[in-house]
């Protein structure tokens, strides 16, 4: 009997390594050829597809249209999923791959009719873009039909590959619009209805102007001494629900001229600051074309290279935060009509989903109030790919000349150039409007201008000191930000940091500028560790007063006193707003979208606490810090050692696939990485959230330029390239920007 249970355990061990090794033999299949040759009817001449040690793709053409089909087929072979989640996502498509569990997503993209205005526009626009684009998605599709089987992500899903086309790149675009900017537009909702609930007071009082103002000219708004409105009295005793800080969806840029390098060359450096997932949302490419050679990265499902260098200038982004959206309060007669979208849902159903739509814009009702949405993303001058002409720029105002007709979600364009000038300047979409507003419009208050790019664009350039810099909080000028507007500002004290810093020394090499991207000196939240601090010596602690008040004044993996100041100051700040963000809930609202931007209210009510029904301000505290740990406790459980900053913040960039099936975890996910950063510093680092790339270069000398990004070029788990890069990028070391000796070499010659 013995025997037989035994052979019968072998055998299943052995069908076991079986299965397991057709699973593996079936997914090696599905891997892209990387070597070889082939042949295209889009082709004018040969195009060149190689790779180095880290998978970046070089791409060798005679053409911008040859360059942009060996992008697409690059891209196609490495990241396809990832450009159709991309495209889909915009479309409100995804339903018809995750069935219903996606179709609120889908709805509230339906909203925006994003696959109707890609349509449009697409035919809008001049016959060179057209061909770009065409060129492009035949790449895409010709990398599709040279797999020998589909992408691991169809093969374990069962979903269906549909083919790229031209018009799918803008809806990419506008994936990134609506990531950059849908909080706008949800801010705007969120003090509409404070002052529809409370008052213009309130709506005044929770939204002040930030102390921390960095502004490039150095103008800054004035402050004063608000009146606090009146609430109704709190209740110590209530729940008090966790206001979820919207993302700070932004970025870092800054440059300096060559007067502060050894060099004597101009030098910028950026980090975007996005989601972080696997796989990452840049796709490493170098494109020479002709005699134009430009490095950088790119952005799967577009033709173009986002973030570089062509050697003439080098160029990084940061979101700009000017107003990019409006609400317009309807009128009982407005003239509406019902818009119906028809939804695909996997296994052959579909959803059909209705809403309003007015003369300005679709319509949301909330509190019974109807408001239509006013968005750039909405208009035609929304999107172009006016971004891929700054590969072949050779100076700041070139840069310039296309920053003005670009269009993209608006950026803080920072340039310089290798005759040693540097700038700064908007590009992308800002509606020509001359009142913005943070809450609705009457509707006779809507202008025409909605329908017209912004032609008149702020710019600095070649400043006396030498040095630019961006980080999402206001950098134009107080008469600028009149003009333009707030589409929700940072708070400021990452930006005032960075300028700190340039200013604290007077020259700078690429390391320089890797340490500062590096920065998590916790300035910011250095007062709320000493209100902590006098609070535990209020109630005499003598458990977690050493930890606070040896807390090292940085987002440092050791220190657990950082994370009770981080959690501290929150934790006050939902005690104090907690009736307003359940008021707001009833509506589906929150405060989340302004969370960041209660700071200087928070600090005058703990000095007049009792105005809002506190009784006593060290009850206040002391409740506060007691739902902190309380906070801690049940996410991290008692042991304190468990509350150390790096493992409450640890970087972990999962595979959407895991998040769904956790055992695919450990073969999908990049390994987990301890904090080293946090918000409100310049080494901005969430678990899923943080700098997308680093990336630093002096035109003219690009043997040392830096560009690290957390993650691998390829999708395939198979692939040597799946983590290629992200240690690098974790350990923080300087990944260079320029490829390496290529290891493979795939050429597509032109069909004859």
């Amino acid at each position: 009997m013995l025997r037989w249970v035994q052979r019968l355990v072998i055998g299943a061990i052995i069908l076991l390594l079986l299965g397991t090794a057709a699973v593996y033999g079936v997914l090696l299949l599905s891997l892209p050829t990387l070597d070889g040759r082939g042949s295209s009817d889009a082709l004018e001449s040969t195009v060149t597809i190689k790779r180095d040690a880290l998978g970046q793709a070089i791409i060798d053409a005679q053409s911008m249209n040859d360059a942009a089909y060996g992008l697409g087929f690059a891209h196609g072979q490495d990241r396809f999923f990832q450009m159709d989640l991309l495209r889909r996502n915009s479309a409100g498509e995804l339903s018809e791959l995750f069935g219903e569990a996606a179709l609120e997503l889908d709805k509230k993209m339906r909203f925006h009719q994003l696959r109707q205005r890609s349509e449009r526009i697409f035919s809008q626009l001049s016959k060179s873009q057209q061909a770009l684009l065409s060129s492009y998605s035949q790449g895409v599709n010709e990398a599709l039909q040279a797999q020998s089987l589909k992408g691991f992500e169809y093969l374990l899903s069962g979903a269906e590959v549909t083919p790229w086309q031209p018009e799918d790149s803008l809806l990419v675009i506008y994936s990134m619009y609506l990531d950059l900017q849908a909080g706008t537009f949800e801010r705007d909702m969120v003090l509409e209805q404070i002052e529809q609930l409370y008052s213009a007071q309130m709506r005044e009082f929770l939204t002040q102007p930030s102390p921390y103002q960095s502004a490039l000219d150095g103008s800054e708004i004035n402050l004063k001494e608000m009146a606090i409105p009146m609430l109704s009295a709190a209740n110590l005793s209530a729940s008090v629900p966790e206001i979820i800080a919207a993302r700070e969806v932004g970025s870092n840029n800054w440059a300096v001229s060559g007067e502060l390098t050894p060099s004597g060359q101009p030098m910028v450096a950026d980090d975007m600051h996005l989601g972080l997932a696997v796989p990452i949302i840049w796709y490493r490419a170098q494109l020479n074309i002709a005699d134009t050679q430009v490095t950088g990265v790119s952005l799967p499902g577009a033709p173009a290279i986002v973030v570089g260098s062509n050697d003439q200038i080098a160029w990084g982004f940061t979101n700009a935060y000017v107003d990019t959206s409006d609400w317009v309060r309807l009128n009982a007669d407005a003239k509406l009509e019902t818009v119906q979208e028809t939804i695909a849902i996997a296994g052959g159903e579909t959803y059909d989903y209705r809403f309003l739509m007015s003369d300005y814009g679709p319509v949301q009702e909330v509190n019974g109030q109807r408001y239509a949405l006013s968005w750039v993303g909405h208009y035609d001058y929304a999107v172009n790919l006016e971004l891929a002409n700054l590969a072949t720029a050779s100076s700041v105002t070139q840069a310039f000349q296309i920053a003005d007709k670009a269009g993209m979600p608006v950026q803080n364009l920072m340039v310089v150039d290798k005759q040693g000038q540097i700038g700064w300047q908007p590009m992308g979409a800002i509606a020509a409007r001359t009142n913005p507003s943070d809450i609705a419009l009457a509707a006779e208050e809507f202008q025409a201008d909605w329908s017209h790019n912004e032609p008149q664009r702020p710019r600095v350039m070649n400043p006396i000191s030498g040095r630019l810099w961006s980080a999402n909080a206001r950098v134009i000028s107080t008469q600028e930000h009149a003009r333009l507007g707030d589409g929700g500002y940072a708070l400021g004290p990452r930006q005032q940091q960075i300028r700190d810093r340039l200013f604290a020394q007077k020259t700078f090499d690429e390391q320089a500028f890797l340490a500062l991207q590096l920065d998590n000196e916790a300035r910011f939240l250095a007062k709320w560790q000493t209100l902590l601090v006098s609070t535990l010596k209020e109630q005499g602690s003598t458990q977690n007063l050493p930890l606070v008040e040896q807390w090292q004044g940085c987002a440092c993996a050791d220190s657990i006193g950082y994370t009770l100041v981080r959690y501290f100051r929150s934790a006050v700040m939902d005690t104090l707003f907690a009736d307003i963000e359940a008021r707001l809930a009833e509506h589906k609202l929150s405060l989340g979208p302004i969370k960041r931007n209660l700071e200087p209210a928070t600090w005058q009510l703990l000095e007049n606490p009792s105005i809002w029904g506190f009784a006593d301000k060290q009850q206040l505290l002391s409740k506060s810090f007691h739902l902190a740990l309380a906070r801690l406790r049940g996410k991290y459980g008692e042991d304190t050692a468990n509350w150390r900053w790096g493992n409450v913040n640890a970087l972990e960039l999962k595979h959407p696939f895991a998040k769904q099936i956790p055992q695919l975890g450990s073969w999908l996910n990049m390994p987990k990485v301890e904090a080293f950063g946090d918000s409100f510093m310049p080494a901005v680092q969430r678990p899923d959230f943080g700098a997308s790339q680093r990336f630093i270069a002096q035109p003219g000398r690009l043997e040392q330029a830096i560009m690290a990004i957390p993650g691998g070029q390829s999708a395939h788990p198979l692939s040597t390239f799946y983590r290629a890069g992200y240690e690098q990028y974790a350990t923080h070391q300087a990944t260079p920007l320029l490829p390496g000796a290529p290891e493979h070499r795939l050429e597509i010659r032109p069909a004859r």
